[in-house]
């Protein structure tokens, strides 16, 4: 666990992360979360098998007066750890050994295990060929001892420590089956009256410890792959920077010295070491490993870097912005170890179902021997089918089911630039019946422009003093929208811009939310806003109808800028405005392909309806599989949400064209502002787009690293074939368990195949899993 200079934990809620070595199954998993959660101040606890990790969730313990050190609780858990017999290890210990392993690391013991249980199977490969063969009892219990208590002592040690904590574990059935199998062949070749003729069951326990050793280093190596987006990411930031001195002079330091202000140069081919803005030359950046765009982005003077993507053929300086656990890639690494970490709602069966799973076992195991015994085929028949139901009863593959489905998914959606905050979003997502986008920015380019400023002509004005009142109105209006970040103030700032005007100060400039802006220049008080604020304001605009209708027909968004007099008289509309904002590119395309699949498609604006409408229409946004929510205003967006989860399905689906009763819909909501974190706190699934603002990934479940809206279709996409995959994997857990055990108690099943079945149970599960790292958004297929 990381520790840094020792800052004091203070009575807030806290998130520590810390390895776990040792773990087999789900039962391990309950065990060590019970563990966990047993000291005091640790509110909650969630231990991922997959990644041999858990997440703790601390607070100052109520009886401590003083606040814990991060060491101090490090140790406190990690002694937790220990005492439930595992081993506690560096938060990304199992990552970092993964990065640096061969694929054939830790093989040994299977190989030796293989090497003295071959003669043992022998004789059961040679007899269909007719040759009779079996080796002295001598040899068989040389053979079979070392793999029993050598190579299979860590089954003993775990399965010890579970006993000792009135648990069990998939070691501990292991443990007893073979013990059982290798004591009763012990027993029948000394005490029997067959002696060197009996038939003894060596070969079941050693290759019953062999299959299981083999199994879990599949499961291993399977592992390493599903940890593979993860070390992708880590791997992109580069070692070293090269920092240019207050002198010029240019030095290497380590990425870890990076401060904001730094002045670094990155040469051509290079990874840019953090966050920055472009402060000398220009380049091309290939940005793909982070937003999934695979064409290089061109990168200018003024223009932000993004530590992780690689310079292309230009030499540039940059100014540091954020560096460390404050960069972008950093924010990306912790969204995707966060959602990895996380536990989805349907683990929660898993774990009630671990919880009682190995005392059931050991109580079905006891009742086949008894019951056996009582049919009257001896012992040493009814202990071989008590043993094969110890072995073929493994909790790994539940334990494994989940969390391998998530690592894959979460780990391939970020490779295309979609990035899964956690589990429950990504479970909730497949079930996504609405989608509902905020317009500006999402579905169109968030960069309108300034087509139309019209000022009232007087019968028989002179064109030339027409221009001059419009030369003034400009100035006055681009005066009180200079310095915002709204999109069409922007546009009125690069129109004045583009016409040379001096813009005079102003003063008292205030938005007012969901109307506009309001300033004094040069002692008079301007507004410039909706034509509903204007309305509200008593504002006369008929001078301007006939622009306004004929405007907004071409779906254009209107503004009034009006001025107050000095006697504070009725203010009087001096200038429309009126902006045209394009749509996206790929905008149509993502809608079509939602309601191909049967997801209905809302948009949101704050438009008057006509504009909104005459969007909608080059959006192919049409009323049989969609809707247009118009004159809605930024602090309504959340209750526009929340009534399109509450109504009924009386409008048709796109899919079935019919209506029906009352009931919740599913609804998935899209933007990028400060103004929608709301809406996109308020939705089941709040997708926000990378291009916009921090407030809203931080209030979405998921972020798309780039503005393509074709990322959304994608996104429920991979959620529905990971929530696939997870079913697929726990129902195959299950009846692995449901139709082995009994088969097993009946007789059908020797401890053999028995063990190769339980072997073969987790690397399904796992190889199923890694299948979705196949997975590809629909415009990447060919």
């Amino acid at each position: 666990m990381t520790v840094e200079n020792r800052p004091l934990i203070r009575p807030e809620t806290h998130t520590l992360d810390l390895g776990v070595g040792g773990m087999t199954c789900a039962s391990c998993v309950a065990r060590v979360e019970k563990a966990l959660k047993k000291v005091s101040g640790v509110q909650d606890a969630a231990v991922n098998l997959a990644t041999e990790s858990a997440r703790v969730t601390v607070a100052a313990d109520s009886d401590t007066t003083t606040p814990l050190r991060p060491e101090d609780w490090s140790a406190l858990l990690r002694r937790a750890v220990r005492d439930a017999g595992y081993e506690p290890r560096a938060a990304n210990a199992a990552m970092d050994g993964a990065a640096s392993d061969s694929p054939w690391a830790g093989f040994a013991p299977v190989g030796i295990g293989l090497l003295l249980s071959l003669p043992l199977v022998l004789p059961m490969l040679l007899s269909p060929l007719g040759v009779a063969w079996m080796a002295p009892p001598s040899l068989q219990f040389t053979l079979a001892t070392p793999v029993q208590f050598w190579l299979g002592a860590r089954f003993y040690k775990a399965g010890w420590h579970a006993l000792k904590s009135g648990a069990g574990n998939m070691d501990l059935l292991v443990a007893v089956g073979t013990t059982a199998a290798w004591a009763l062949s012990v027993y029948l070749w000394l005490f029997s009256d067959h002696g060197e003729q009996a038939h003894l069951y060596f070969e079941s326990a050693a290759v019953v410890v062999t299959l299981v050793l083999l199994g879990k280093w599949l499961e291993g190596r399977a592992k390493r792959q599903t940890t593979a987006a993860i070390r992708a990411l880590h791997a992109l930031r580069p070692e070293a920077a090269h920092l240019i001195d207050w002198d010029g002079i240019e030095k290497d330091i380590p990425v870890d010295e990076l401060r904001a202000d730094d002045q670094l140069m990155v040469r051509p081919g290079e990874r840019v070491p953090a966050d920055g803005t472009l402060t000398e030359g220009t380049t091309q950046v290939d940005e793909s490993m982070l937003t999934g765009e695979a064409l290089p982005v061109a990168k200018a003077v003024g223009d932000a870097l993004t530590g992780g993507s690689i310079n292309g053929d230009g030499r540039v300086v940059l100014t540091v912005t954020a560096a460390g656990s404050e960069s972008v890639l950093a924010h990306i690494i912790r969204l995707v170890e966060d959602a990895q970490a996380a536990k989805a709602p349907v683990q929660r069966l898993v774990d009630k179902v671990s919880a009682v799973f190995v005392p059931t076992v050991l109580v079905i195991a006891l009742g086949t021997l008894l019951g056996w015994w009582l049919t009257g085929v001896g012992w040493e028949t009814a202990i071989i089918r008590a043993v094969a139901v110890l072995v073929i009863a493994c909790p790994c593959a539940l334990g494994l089911a989940t969390p391998t489905a998530i690592m894959a998914g979460t780990g391939v959606a970020a490779k295309f630039g979609i990035l899964i905050k956690d589990a429950e979003a990504l479970e909730i997502a497949h079930r996504v019946d609405t989608v509902a986008f905020d317009k500006t920015g999402t579905l169109t380019e968030g960069r309108p422009q300034l087509t139309a400023f019209a000022v009232p002509q007087g019968a028989g004005e002179a064109a030339a003093l027409a221009k001059t009142h419009e030369t003034a109105a400009l100035t006055a209006v681009a005066a009180v929208q200079a310095g915002s970040e709204h999109p069409l103030a922007r546009a009125v700032e690069r129109a004045a811009a583009e016409r040379g005007l001096s813009l005079p100060g102003a003063t008292d400039v205030k938005s007012v939310p969901g109307r506009g802006t309001e300033g004094v220049v040069n002692g008079t008080l301007w507004r410039i806003g909706s034509l509903a604020w204007m309305h509200e304001l008593g504002v006369d605009f008929k001078p301007f109808e006939g622009f306004v209708q004929a405007h907004q027909t071409q779906g254009a968004t209107l503004s009034i800028a009006c001025e107050t007099p000095a006697d504070n008289g009725a203010p009087i509309a001096r200038a429309l405005l009126a902006f045209a904002d394009a749509p996206k590119a790929g905008a149509a395309a993502a809608i079509d392909t939602l309601h191909a699949r049967g997801v209905r498609t809302v948009m949101i604006s704050g438009d008057n309806r006509a504009a909104a409408e005459a969007m909608a229409h080059r959006l192919d946004l049409k009323p049989e599989n969609g809707e247009v929510l118009a004159e809605v205003l930024p602090g309504d967006k959340a209750e526009a949400v929340r009534r399109l989860q509450r109504r009924g399905s009386d409008l048709p689906s796109p899919a079935s064209g019919k209506g029906g009763g009352t009931h919740h819909h599913t609804v998935a909501f899209v933007g990028d502002g400060v103004n929608v974190a709301p809406a996109l706190a308020a939705a089941d699934v709040g997708i926000a787009m990378g291009s916009g603002t921090d407030v809203a990934m931080h209030a979405a479940g998921i972020t798309l690293m780039r503005g393509d809206v074709g990322l959304v279709p994608a996104a429920l996409d991979v959620s529905r074939r990971t929530v696939a995959k997870i079913r697929q994997n726990l129902f195959w857990a299950f009846v692995y368990n449901v139709a082995g055990i009994p088969l097993a108690a009946l007789g059908y099943l020797s401890p053999v195949v028995a063990g190769a079945a339980m072997a073969l149970s987790s690397v399904s599960v796992m190889s199923n899993a890694l299948l979705l790292r196949r997975w590809r958004p629909e415009s990447k297929r060919t």
